[in-house]
């Protein structure tokens, strides 16, 4: 058996209801004082009270910024930690979908490691950890509330870069489906076909290992048998809580397995064309995964059971093409495009994107199969529509 690191919250919390334990878990913490972090639309819909009240009522002090921004830049960081420089806040909150939860990861180590932040980019680059901070995701998708790895848009060389620690995991996090109940279908479709590319990718990645292989699987049955539901009838609490549960299992898996090629070729279309990282992993998710197949038929096959496709009596290669073909529907029956035509991206943009994604050693080397610039271009050109599609994979 080969070394691996299993890593979580100091504490989960899930349920419907749950939240509603977030002023007690925030006193354990020793908090007196928090800063309430969020979007313009969480405060808008009314969720935030969802937080807010049980604070009162556990007697803990509070204010809040409600200025995080979709796919944020590190400017967004730096904008918010000023705004808190001597507040006297112990303690942080974060609700919200990904970009909240990054946001608020990162700065609760920005408040005890000082300097450009932009310096903890990498692997294991935060050298102190930071205040307590408890996540609430409200949308199901990013995992981010139990993974240690936040995104940023540098707005220098228009890329996607991560911050990469274990000081990023929350002290506690909370997911509560009830939470979730009020996303559009639009949001539904992107964050939840992200969670499916956290658990594909995580599943089959080089770095998996049996805890996080079972944990993976049930996070694509989960999410394969009620994504379709949760988008087109969100009221329907039983597909939201498979969601929120998918979700946050997919998200461990992501957070110790890693995942690859797909995150690999989402970020340039993320940085260059400002496509929500949701959407730029499902869309690609497919075609990686028709590359990948070949390396791993034993595993894409169990991808297509968990999916809840009939394989019996079919060849293992038949098996693992199941996969592919079963993907390219959900993706579609979704709404999430199916070309990259479909987000800007034009066919003279494919080689520089290809290049960019070509340096994203970190992804690439968790993927099963190896890619050179070559492959990747060849990827790009396939999901830009200039061969055939995976969904129409024979089987």
């Amino acid at each position: 058996m080969s070394l691996s690191f299993f890593r979580t919250p100091g504490a989960l919390l899930t349920g419907t209801g749950s939240v509603a334990q977030i002023g007690a878990e925030a006193k354990k913490l020793g908090a007196s004082r928090v800063l309430v972090i969020t979007d313009r639309i969480i405060q808008q819909t009314g969720l935030l009270s969802k937080v807010t009240e049980p604070l009162n009522v556990a007697g803990v002090e509070y204010d809040v910024i409600d200025e995080v921004v979709p796919e944020p830049p590190f400017e967004n960081l730096e904008q918010i930690a000023s705004k808190m420089e001597g507040q006297g806040f112990d303690g942080l909150i974060g609700i919200g979908g990904g970009s909240v939860l990054d946001v608020t990861k990162v700065l609760a180590v920005m408040m005890t490691n000082p300097g450009d932040v932009r310096e903890l980019v990498g692997i294991e680059k935060v050298k102190h950890p930071g205040v307590p901070f408890i996540l609430v995701p409200t949308t199901s998708g990013t995992g981010s509330e139990v993974t240690y790895n936040a995104i940023f848009t540098d707005t220098r060389d228009m890329v996607k870069k991560g911050i990469v620690s274990p000081y990023l995991l929350p002290s506690v996090a909370i997911v509560d489906a009830e939470l979730t109940l009020t996303v559009p279908p639009s949001v539904t479709s992107a964050t939840g076909m992200d969670a499916l590319v956290h658990a594909v990718e995580s599943y089959t990645a080089i770095k998996s290992n049996e805890l996080t292989d079972g944990i993976a699987l049930q996070a694509i049955k989960l999410i394969s048998r009620s994504l379709r539901k949760a988008v087109y009838n969100g009221r329907d609490i039983k597909a939201r809580e498979d969601m929120a549960m998918g979700s946050l299992l997919a998200g461990i898996s992501l957070g110790n397995a890693g995942v690859g090629a797909v995150h690999a070729l989402a970020y340039p279309l993320g940085g260059k064309f400002k496509v929500p990282h949701g959407v730029a992993n499902s869309l690609l998710l497919p075609f990686v995964m028709k590359y990948n197949v070949v390396a791993n038929l034993e595993k894409f096959a169990e991808v297509a059971k968990a999916m809840g496709e009939c394989v019996e009596g079919l060849s293992l290669r038949e098996a693992a093409d199941r996969a592919v073909a079963a993907m390219a529907r959900l993706s579609a029956d979704v709404g999430i495009p199916s070309s990259i035509k479909d987000v800007g991206v034009t066919a003279a943009d494919i080689p520089a994107l290809a290049e960019e994604a070509s340096k994203i050693d970190r992804l690439l080397n968790n993927n099963p199969r190896w890619l050179t610039v070559k492959e990747i271009e060849q990827i790009y050109r396939e999901a830009y529509g200039a061969v055939e599609s995976p969904a129409n994979v024979s089987v």
